[in-house]
């Protein structure tokens, strides 16, 4: 008897295709061992998308797509789920007492953003060529290799860099986020002060050999600085709790076969 690998979602008598999951599982991530997952958040996402499109429709709500940028619109499910949020949420609004007590139970953490100085080494190539790439990953390996955690040897290894900056030693100057690609400032955040990468980290630009000479924290803001950012945060926490609380609501009347709402865990707990 042929047995489904995962079953069918059924949200009060809807049945959700096993294609339109395995379409929005692309958009979670999984551990490689566990592609279960994947599919799991995907059905509990599509559940929850299902119990608000139906509620929105039982309440038969008619809203007009938002343009969210020029000549791009909400879609019909889109403006249905926005529209029921806005009528079923009540959120409080932020009180400035809250504000100022959430900026005083640890003002460290609001600070502007911090500088590193850095080094870099680059063996360009094109990624999406995996000719190119190879040679140029070993190129910046045998590189790595013979500055073997030297960083007094990286200026005169640098003189072999794609870059510009070789002609100062592979120096970039003081950076902040936002001012590399995401994959060399993932690479950057990881570093300690004086510290190197230890093998080459790959870029839409190349191979990269990095070095962090030194950190410049960002600097303790003050209220004033830092209240509106905070008031944001705390008002988007209050909406999600009141979105979950909603969801749990609509669930708790609702027959759903093939997912789970519950938190789903990624790793297991240690014995």
């Amino acid at each position: 008897m042929d047995v489904a690998l995962f079953p069918d979602v059924v949200v009060n008598g809807e049945t959700i295709p096993s294609a339109a999951i395995a379409a929005e599982a692309q958009n979670h991530t999984a551990p490689k061992d566990k592609p279960g997952i994947a599919w799991r958040k995907a059905a509990q996402a599509l559940a929850i998308r299902t119990l608000l499109l139906q509620e929105a429709r039982a309440r038969g709500l008619t809203p007009e797509p938002l343009e969210l940028a020029p000549g791009r619109f909400e879609t019909e499910d889109e403006a249905l789920i926005r529209a029921l949020l806005d009528e079923a949420l009540a959120i409080a609004p932020v009180t400035e007492d809250a504000v100022r007590a959430e900026w005083a139970r640890d003002p460290g953490r609001f600070r502007s953003a911090p500088l590193w100085d850095v080094s870099h080494i680059l063996c360009a190539c094109d990624p999406r060529d995996d000719e190119e790439r190879a040679s140029a990953e070993a190129r910046a390996v045998a590189l790595l290799a013979r500055l073997d955690g030297d960083a007094r040897g990286f200026a005169a290894a640098a003189r072999e860099s794609d870059c510009g900056s070789k002609t100062s030693g592979g120096h970039l100057g003081q950076l902040g986020p936002g001012d590399t690609v995401p994959e060399f400032e993932a690479a950057l955040r990881t570093l300690p002060e004086e510290g190197m990468t230890p093998a080459p980290v790959l870029s839409r630009h190349g191979w990269h050999i990095i070095r962090l000479n030194a950190t410049a924290p960002g600097q303790v803001l003050p209220y004033e600085t830092a209240r509106d950012k905070i008031a944001q945060a705390l008002e988007k926490a209050a909406w999600a709790e009141a979105s979950r609380a909603f969801v749990e609501s609509l669930a708790s009347r609702s027959s759903i076969a093939g997912a789970s709402l519950e938190p789903i865990r990624t790793t297991q707990k240690a014995p």
